[in-house]
């Protein structure tokens, strides 16, 4: 097990490098945390590196078990002490390990394959653990794939694939995708697009969801572009009570895959 003292080790310097960048061409990520781990490894995505903090380690029984795995699976084990581990975790508060894997990627064209594909499209969402509860919603309620266009945050940069709890790595997901080759592959795979609105469209509940369609949520602030409202079949609107306008969109799109869900399950 190789040990690092310094904070200018070429390691460090590639940790910290993620922390700061969205994920490397060659499909880097930066992994914090033991749970995330696990699930990458159980959904067989190559963790290159793991770098353990030294005293969680000698006191952990779980960490080290850990640690078998990621060599088990051909990844390097290395261990740090804890000064040099603070630099390299992107958190005030380290977990105790921090990785690096490669994401598979996905190809746009296969979000929208199968018989009734149910993809959530998410437009312009900037906050990085909107996106990662979004696609942890996904997973959870029945979604086929999502897809992250142009001006979302990235959903494999490290702070979506915390606020996702390893959901990314269980569901095909597609990332900075581009709006017009989005509309232009659900076109051609006959898949229509449903875009949730804040206010106006047909209520959620009598919405027709349970055919293939992918369901389109947009930014925290500006809402889903104009091209793409016109481009649906169908707008949608969750009902509200009282004087709230909107809500979170992360929250709004778990209630929308619900609807889908539960229509779906009902054949409707």
């Amino acid at each position: 097990m190789d040990a690092i003292t310094s904070r200018q080790n070429a390691v460090v310097k590639r940790f910290r490098a993620l922390a700061r960048t969205a994920p490397t061409a060659a499909g880097e990520i930066l992994l914090d945390g033991a749970h995330l781990i696990h699930e990458a490894l159980a959904a067989h995505v190559a963790v290159d590196v793991a770098v353990f903090a030294q005293p969680q380690l000698d006191r952990s029984p779980a960490l080290s078990e850990l640690s078998r795995r990621v060599t088990a699976t051909g990844g390097r084990v290395v261990v740090a002490s804890e000064h040099v581990f603070s630099a390299m975790a992107p958190v005030r508060q380290p977990s105790g390990v921090v990785a690096i894997a490669r994401a598979k990627p996905v190809a746009l064209a296969t979000a929208f394959q199968g018989p009734t594909p149910l993809v959530l499209i998410v437009a312009g969402v900037q906050d990085p653990g909107n996106v990662g509860a979004i696609i942890r919603s996904a997973a959870a309620l029945g979604a086929t794939a999502v897809v992250a266009t142009e001006g979302s945050a990235n959903p494999f940069g490290w702070k979506a694939l915390r606020g996702a709890m390893g959901a990314t790595f269980r569901i095909s997901v597609v990332a900075a995708a581009s709006l017009d080759d989005v509309m232009a592959a659900a076109r051609s795979f006959g898949v229509s697009l449903v875009a949730a609105v804040p206010r106006g469209g047909t209520p959620l509940p009598d919405a027709r969801l349970a055919d293939g369609c992918a369901l389109v949520v947009g930014g925290e602030g500006g809402g889903l572009p104009e091209a793409v409202i016109a481009a649906a079949r169908a707008q949608i609107t969750i009902p509200m009570r009282g004087q709230i306008e909107s809500l979170n969109v992360a929250i709004a799109a778990a209630v929308v895959l619900y609807e889908a869900s539960r229509q779906r399950a009902e054949g409707r």
